[in-house]
């Protein structure tokens, strides 16, 4: 029984995720600006989600004790329903300013975001997907895949934020995004990039 409830909702959290992703994107931006990247689904995704559901059934059929955990599944729940906080109130925040395509032009109406989440930390996006995309596997009671996806997505973000080719004299890297944003406002994006963590742990 733990098992099952433990499947619906990791398939009611996919849903309702990349479900109002789309949906938000949409709002902001017009349904005729919103590709299927603003479901955020790739191939890479599907392949480590996959891995996710046969290690659950794989466990289920030969170590089912594992899936019994339920305090352990509640946290994870709990995980999924912070990230999804933290990541709707960015998309919200940002308004038109969040898009799920790195800007590499300034637009007329894209701002520097301080206010709301973004007071604490300048990337609750990225922040809230890792605590989502973990808490779904600490929520399956899926051991294996817990630890590949703290680390793939940590790994991830790593690479994405430093910017090699660009230096500062303030930064000894910016993030790739902030790289763009750094170049878009300047000074204003330096001083608060100085104030406010990235909000990714051990990721400046």
């Amino acid at each position: 029984m733990s098992a099952r409830r433990q499947a619906w909702q990791f398939a009611a959290a996919l849903v309702f995720f990349h479900g109002s992703e789309y949906v938000l994107a949409a709002a902001f931006h017009g349904r005729r600006n919103v590709t299927a990247t603003s479901l955020l689904i790739s191939k890479q995704y599907v392949l480590a989600m996959s891995f996710a559901m046969l290690e659950h059934l794989t466990e289920i059929c030969f170590f089912p004790e594992v899936k019994e955990y339920w305090f352990i599944s509640n946290i994870g729940l709990l995980m999924v329903l912070i990230g999804e906080i933290i990541r709707k109130l960015a998309v919200v925040t940002a308004g038109r300013a969040f898009t799920h395509v790195i800007r590499i032009y300034h637009e007329d109406q894209h701002q520097l975001i301080t206010h709301g989440v973004y007071r604490f930390m300048r990337h609750p996006g990225y922040s809230g997907f890792l605590i989502w995309a973990v808490g779904t596997q600490v929520m399956l009671c899926n051991p294996v895949s817990t630890v590949a996806f703290t680390l793939v997505l940590w790994r991830f973000f790593s690479k994405r934020i430093p910017y090699p080719a660009e230096r500062t004299s303030c930064f000894p890297s910016f993030t790739y995004e902030e790289f763009f944003l750094s170049q878009f406002f300047g000074s204003e994006y330096e001083e608060y990039a100085r104030r406010v963590h990235s909000g990714l742990p051990f990721i400046k």
